[in-house]
């Protein structure tokens, strides 16, 4: 599972070091080739067996509402394959940086399955939010878990 936050540097073609805990990760549980998309505020970074998994729930819809379509159209027709080289570093697409907003200093934070990759200004502001708005965030997640236990 990929958690925790660090603090990281992209070099000047672009290229993001990946976490050496995210590295173990990559290595052990998955293949090492990830899929990164563009999601609102940031970069979603998924390794290739997670980001099948996302497709074959999609693959399911014959006829799929518009609202389908269209987050299909968004998250999943963005997602672009980034092999991770063998210093562990994966090159971001210049589109996807500049769609993200992402300058020299990035932030990589752990999702369980997948990780985020943030402007670190985008991602303080995030959690600032997350913060001010944790009992109400809280209640729901609670909620939710109620009814995945049902």
């Amino acid at each position: 599972m990929f958690r925790g936050r660090t603090t990281h540097s992209l070099d000047p073609k672009g290229r993001l070091s990946i976490p050496a805990r995210f590295r173990d990760v990559l290595k052990t549980k998955y293949s090492g080739m990830l899929v990164v998309t563009s999601v609102p505020s940031c970069l979603a970074a998924y390794p290739i067996e997670e980001w099948k998994l996302l497709e074959e729930g999609f693959s399911r819809y014959t006829f799929a509402p518009p609202e389908v379509i269209s987050f299909q159209r968004y998250f999943l027709a963005g997602g672009i394959e980034c092999p991770v080289d063998s210093q562990g570093r994966v090159l971001i697409p210049v589109h996807m940086r500049q769609e993200a907003g992402l300058g020299k200093e990035v932030v990589l934070s752990g999702m369980l399955t997948y990780f985020e990759i943030w402007n670190k200004e985008s991602l303080d502001e995030e959690l600032k939010k997350g913060r001010e708005n944790f009992d109400q965030y809280s209640r729901l997640v609670a909620g939710e878990a109620t009814a995945f236990r049902k």
